[in-house]
């Protein structure tokens, strides 16, 4: 397994290993105990697997509030999507900042997103499927979100048209309407 360290302090990029032969590949896409190894300790108890018909589609940016705060790992399962993190940690260096990747399905690359920054993605192909691991439950109550396309924030999704938005996230308020609820010691 490959982890490699990104701009923002806490987001990892894990590659886990393909054994492949003439019938396909193998992967072992989650171990808790090998990432454990190599630093990532966090206990998941819960898996979400989303499903978007439509190239385009965004969904983010997302985070979940304490007492219910979630550490996500995604993968893509089928297709291809950009996927974003932003530091969300009020008095962190890094307040505001974003780091993107492409996850597809043919890469079997994750993206660890900690506590404390959002979450979204838009999908580059076509049917695409995510699944993805969360440290805590869902709290409807705990959940938030952020406008995706936030000037202050300022991520270039890559889009060449209006994206499918759910209507909670076309009227998500900017950055700067609300106060975050973490801090940057939250990683």
């Amino acid at each position: 397994m490959q982890i490699e360290e990104t701009p923002l302090p806490g987001v990892l990029l894990i590659t886990p290993p393909r054994f492949g032969d003439a019938r396909g590949w193998f992967s072992e896409s989650y171990n808790a105990a090998k990432l454990a190894s190599l630093g990532v300790k966090t206990v998941f108890v819960q898996d979400n697997h989303s499903f978007s018909a439509a190239l385009g589609t965004l969904r983010g940016l997302h985070y979940q509030s304490p007492p219910h705060a979630q550490d996500k790992l995604v993968r893509c399962s089928r297709g291809a999507i950009f996927d974003v993190a932003v530091d969300f940690r009020r008095g962190s260096e890094t307040f505001g900042q974003w780091y993107g990747v492409d996850l597809t399905a043919d890469c079997g690359r994750q993206l660890l997103v900690p506590k404390g920054f959002l979450h979204g993605f838009v999908t580059r192909q076509p049917d695409t499927e995510v699944q993805y691991k969360c440290s805590d439950i869902y709290a409807p109550e705990c959940d938030g979100g952020i406008r995706w396309d936030d000037p202050e924030i300022g991520i270039d999704w890559g889009l060449t048209g209006p994206p499918v938005l759910s209507a909670k996230d076309a009227t998500a308020p900017f950055l700067a309407a609300v106060t975050s609820p973490f801090t940057g010691e939250s990683v």
